[in-house]
């Protein structure tokens, strides 16, 4: 199923946390019971309709690796895969 996220909004597949740090600390089994607050954008909307009627468009883009606020998506489950869909004033950065 292809998804086409309307206006502002974005589709993110969560990326999964690292269960040890770099320098080898293994973290605990709880770090995936956790929300996420990473992912990769799968798809985004038109953008933003102006007050002026014009369409800004989005800043992030197909594949860019994100980082968002933590209880702002909404997750939804197509295909078995699990999805974020959220808008893009609720992305805090993009990940180089």
């Amino acid at each position: 199923m292809k998804l086409k996220p309307l206006s502002n909004n974005v589709i993110v597949k969560p990326l999964k946390n690292e269960t040890s740090t770099k320098s080898g600390i293994v973290l605990p089994e709880t770090i995936d019971k956790e929300k996420p607050e990473t992912g990769e954008v799968v798809a985004v909307g038109s953008g933003r309709i102006l007050d002026n009627g014009q369409t800004a468009p989005l800043t992030v883009k197909v594949g860019d690796r994100v980082m968002f606020k933590k209880y702002s998506p909404d997750e939804i489950k197509i295909d078995e895969e699990d999805y974020l869909v959220l808008s893009e004033s609720d992305i805090i950065a993009i990940i180089e």
